[in-house]
């Protein structure tokens, strides 16, 4: 039987701190949620592990993932969550990228376009104690206007193409932290809010799994 507390340590130890997550509350919050309560029961053994996880595949027939620990500390680190009011998390199959952004920010917004995977999460958050975190579903491209304006934004995958109607919903010095760019190259990207102005910056690298809804657009057909 899998020794979920030791493995979440190590996970803290070996994937997290070693790859540039030093904020106190990001490192404290990854290591109070029970990633293992937000996967597939037969997927519980892998929980911990240094990937991208895969957990089902949604109503639209996309494959669906929580992004690699190493992925997810360093973008609620750069997306400054843990001084975060109101912070959404757009991708949410599982629950657990809303569970670890609750543990820091004052309220969160779950967004899912699957009903079913929105009913799972829901239902993990409910049974690991979370009051401060609620799902919702939705286009996910779309975000949430009816409670924005927010101080983070995760975007859970990969996009391929700027997340316009999201950056929208930023509060002034809001941050949006993504995964952007195609399969062969991408990087983690920070938006900021500035006023009327909203600036990125590409952190390094990384790779995650494609994000349903945010596809690069096709070319108009031009004769």
């Amino acid at each position: 039987m899998t020794d979920f507390a030791r493995a979440r340590a190590s996970m803290i130890d070996s994937q997290v701190r070693t790859n540039g997550v030093l904020d106190l509350r990001v490192i404290k919050a990854m290591r109070e949620t029970p990633r293992e309560i937000f996967v597939p029961e037969q997927m519980r053994d892998y929980a911990y592990a240094d990937q991208d996880l895969f957990i089902g595949v949604d109503a639209q027939g996309a494959r669906r993932y929580l992004l690699a620990p190493m992925t997810m500390g360093r973008m609620l680190q750069l997306a400054g969550a843990g001084d975060a009011g109101c912070a959404l998390a757009v991708g949410c199959p599982a629950g657990y990228a809303a569970a670890v952004l609750a543990n820091m920010a004052q309220s969160v917004i779950a967004l899912e376009s699957d009903p079913a995977m929105a009913e799972a999460a829901s239902s993990a958050l409910e049974r690991a104690g979370f009051t401060n975190a609620a799902v919702v579903t939705g286009p996910l491209a779309d975000g949430w206007p009816r409670e924005a304006p927010f101080d983070s934004i995760i975007i859970n995958g990969r996009i391929e193409r700027t997340p316009h109607a999201l950056l929208a919903q930023l509060k002034d010095f809001g941050r949006l932290a993504a995964v952007f760019g195609d399969d062969k190259t991408a990087w983690l990207r920070i938006w900021t809010r500035r006023g009327e102005t909203i600036s990125h910056a590409d952190e390094f690298t990384a790779t995650a799994p494609l994000l349903p809804g945010f596809e690069a657009r096709k070319p108009a057909f031009a004769f």
